[in-house]
């Protein structure tokens, strides 16, 4: 079968007429008005010769006059991949020879440079592709334009966009010449102007009857297809509007899951304080949210989790519509969320849709999000524990320390599974360590550290800037990940006569041998003993620890070996950073006091306090991860054991289960196969993400695309999180485990976790797209003296490898050349 109708273009049909073909088919079957047209399917491309005679004659009862050409390839308008522009269209051809020249061009434009390289950008294998052409009768256009059912900037699925042009629609689709651009609000357009570089305004080409016919269409298309489309239209010279496609709109990030409170909603992405931003497996995601709410306990937060993309957010709705609560919302997101979130939810809490209503005073009692209320008295316990374990720890910081790091082992050797032989046992032990709570010993001194990091900003102002404050907390002493990236430096340091091996062979070659035993010894061992729990996004229990995988170690080993100049080893930086912070401790108390006694007393006492808690902020997560650890080995031994039985194809697939599933598994022998597939395919896709919203709204809306405003010429503005100025090459880079950072070269990153600081010791300077100046980059960075700027919209699209750029770490810019 080689030339079929459209409206024989079926989903089952989809490897033999492509998926545009398929929307056209069902646009056909389900009533809409749509040009006549027929499909050269992808059995005469794999043929490789174009079936004229048939085309001939599909094409005259057509009525053989001008038509549209357009590809169709099996890997398009897809869920994850649209390939919008990548593949050739043909406008206005008339006869046969053109029409068999036209098709030859599709065919062609199957292996030009932009599908190529969008292919590999989404991980399509080229080979496996088949391109289909579709042929329609060509509308004589009046205006023509491209509708989105939902807002494809914002995000927000109440809003729809229209572009529209007078003509046929290359203006539009092309993005050359005056596009008309409308939002649409209900049935009217809320906002009309012309895209068109210059501020000039004339009446649009659409009239209000136009855009209501339009919005009513794409209501009916989202219905249909189940999911926000992107269409284009073609009203032709009678005024009679046609459809030529319809696609789902593949950028938008997912919607929150149906709430069952009242609406609108506002969430939080969570994940980047972990130094997330790939999506969890579902295995993960569990135990993150268990792990999320844990940390926000002891800052006065109640928040319900939610996986929205695989990625962790936060409803934060009953807090920010409490009087008491919005209160203080703002300012404990400063503690460990940073700027960005504090501006996106300073602009929600001025939406009157977040005003807090009478019916506030009567909700039941922590409706806010507060831990100090309740009818049972515990949130009250829990404050009096906080308060009794904050002072303290704050009293005695030497003992603190000592009772915290004793609870550290408690918790190693508690997380040790005893002899388990069956897939139950080891289920049940899991659900176990799952609901195991840190013990106080951990929790205040690390909270009291970090109020005491917090503080001082506010009560110097006007007396110390911030990079005066971040040298103070510098060089910090007690820092479990510091420590372990010192003990890979030293081990680096030993490494003698293995030096080239270790520069010269690939890290994953590297990985293989030390695991079948074939490699020399350097040490790693003893590094992996006291550190193999860790690993590159180590909060997902779905990712493997380094102790399975140590290629990433290796990539680090070979970092640090490329270091040559002495004044820029790690531990000579770490101990000018002490030393600098006790230099400007000393002369910051002596000016504070001068200047305001009673608060310069409070900030010196409390900086002191820093510097001898606040380095303990990674010990509870360092804690946890021991019984993540154990948790991942057992789910894995269930895993084969699920596989000896059929039930899953390879025993880690078990990660792309929830415990509840795996439950199913092991005790009635659910089979779950289809599911991970599934699952695997979407983890796969938002791995390929490029942006997550920090602020969601439950319609969609990215708030911090709302408040979007482009940086001045030749800047790009963030928040200086540790003091400084340096100028070198960048070095962009979106895998620590593969990445080579030259001494000196400035990291830039969409986000780091303790997994990416071994980098820090050959960089220069840190940027950073999100972050909060007390996250995991920030404060590593400060103890190795180097600047950072942390949330910097998009600056690994904005910044190029070996690009020169000068970070400011106090004035929080980074200036490209």
């Amino acid at each position: 079968m080689q030339v079929i109708a459209l409206s024989e273009a079926t989903a089952d049909l989809v490897e033999l007429v492509g998926g545009k073909a398929v929307g056209l088919g069902e646009l056909i079957r389900q009533g809409e008005r749509v040009p006549d047209g027929f499909c050269v399917t992808t059995e005469a491309h794999r043929l490789g010769v174009i079936p004229e005679a048939e085309i001939v004659d599909a094409y005259e009862r057509l009525g053989a006059g001008p038509v549209a050409v357009r590809s169709s390839a099996t890997a398009e308008d897809l869920p994850g991949a649209s390939f919008a522009g990548q593949y050739d269209t043909i406008l206005d051809v008339t006869g046969t020879t053109g029409l068999i020249a036209a098709i030859a061009r599709c065919w062609d434009s199957l292996h030009g440079d932009r599908a190529v390289a969008y292919r590999d950008a989404h991980g399509l294998d080229g080979a496996a592709v088949r391109m289909a052409v579709i042929v329609q009768r060509m509308v004589p256009a009046e205006v023509a334009g491209v509708l989105f059912t939902a807002n494809p900037v914002t995000g927000c699925r109440t809003e729809m966009v229209v572009d529209a042009a007078p003509g046929p629609g290359p203006a539009v689709v092309d993005g050359v010449g005056a596009v008309d651009h409308y939002v649409l609000d209900g049935a009217s357009a809320v906002d009309h102007y012309v895209l068109d570089g210059s501020d000039q305004q004339r009446a649009g080409c659409l009239t209000a009857a136009r855009l209501a016919e339009l919005r009513a269409t794409g209501e009916r298309l989202q219905g249909q297809f189940g999911c926000p489309q992107d269409v284009e239209w073609v009203v032709d010279r009678q005024g009679t509007l046609w459809l030529v496609q319809s696609r789902p709109i593949t950028t938008l990030f997912p919607l929150p899951p149906a709430p069952s409170r009242p609406l609108p909603r506002v969430y939080l992405e969570f994940g980047h304080v972990q130094g997330m931003r790939q999506p969890v497996t579902p295995m993960g995601m569990s135990t993150l949210k268990a792990l999320v709410a844990a940390m926000l306990a002891p800052l006065g937060v109640r928040a319900e989790i939610v996986d929205i993309g695989g990625r962790l957010y936060g409803d934060l709705t009953d807090m920010a519509r409490s009087r008491s609560g919005r209160r203080r919302l703002v300012k404990l997101l400063a503690v460990d969320f940073g700027p960005r979130a504090q501006a996106a939810m300073r602009h929600v809490l001025t939406d009157p849709r977040f005003t807090p209503q009478q019916a506030d005073r009567q909700r039941a009692p922590g409706a806010d999000g507060s831990t100090v209320r309740g009818t049972d008295g515990a949130p009250l316990r829990t404050a009096a524990r906080a308060v009794a374990g904050i002072v303290r720890s704050l009293a005695r910081p030497d003992a603190a320390r000592t009772r915290l790091f004793d609870a550290v082992e408690r918790l190693r050797f508690a997380s040790v599974a005893p002899d388990l032989t069956t897939a139950a046992e080891r289920l049940s032990f899991v659900r176990e360590l799952e609901t195991n709570e840190s013990p106080d010993d951990i929790v205040w001194p690390i909270v009291a550290g970090m109020l005491a990091a917090a503080l001082p900003a506010q009560l110097l102002k006007g007396v110390a800037g911030p990079g005066e404050i971040h040298a103070v907390l510098g060089g910090m002493p007690h820092n479990v990940t510091i420590e372990m990236n010192l003990a890979l430096w030293r081990l680096a340091r030993r490494v003698g006569e293995h030096r080239r091996l270790l520069l010269d062979t690939p890290p994953d070659e590297l990985a293989g041998r030390y695991l079948r035993g074939t490699l020399p010894d350097i040490g790693l061992a003893a590094f992996l003993d006291a550190y193999g729990h860790r690993g590159v996004a180590e909060v997902d229990l779905g990712v493997p620890r380094w102790a399975e995988d140590p290629a990433p170690v290796f990539a680090m080993i070979a970092n640090y070996l490329r270091v040559t100049d002495p004044e820029q080893a790690p531990d000579l930086r770490f101990e000018r950073a002490a030393a600098t912070a006790e230099d400007t401790l000393r002369e910051l108390v002596v000016r504070a006091r001068r200047r305001r006694p009673v608060r310069g007393r409070l900030a010196g006492f409390l900086l002191r306090r820093a510097r001898s808690l606040a380095g303990l902020r990674e010990a509870g997560k360092f804690a946890g991860l021991y019984r993540l650890r154990e948790m991942r080995r057992q789910l894995l031994l269930v895993g084969a054991d699920l596989t000896d039985a059929g039930l899953l194809d390879q025993p880690d697939d078990i990660m792309f289960l929830t415990l509840d599933e795996v439950h199913g598994a092991v005790h009635r022998n659910d089979d779950h196969r289809n599911t991970v597939v599934a699952r695997v395919a979407v983890h796969r896709r938002e791995l390929t993400r490029g942006h997550v919203p920090v602020a969601l709204l439950s319609d969609g809306t990215d708030v911090e695309a709302v408040l979007s405003a482009p940086p001045a010429e030749g800047t790009l503005t963030g928040v200086g999180a540790a003091a400084g100025r340096v100028t070198g090459p960048a070095r962009v880079v979106h895998d620590p485990g593969t990445a080579r950072v030259e001494p000196g070269e400035i990291l830039v990153t969409a986000t780091t976790d303790p997994g990416w600081t071994p980098l820090f010791l050959t960089a220069g300077a840190l940027v950073t797209e999100t972050g909060a100046v007390m996250a995991h980059g920030p404060t590593v960075a400060r103890e190795y003296g180097i600047p950072a700027v942390i949330c910097v919209p998009e600056a690994t699209r904005r910044i190029s490898t070996g690009q020169i750029v000068t970070v400011d770490g106090a004035a929080g810019t980074v200036t490209l050349d």
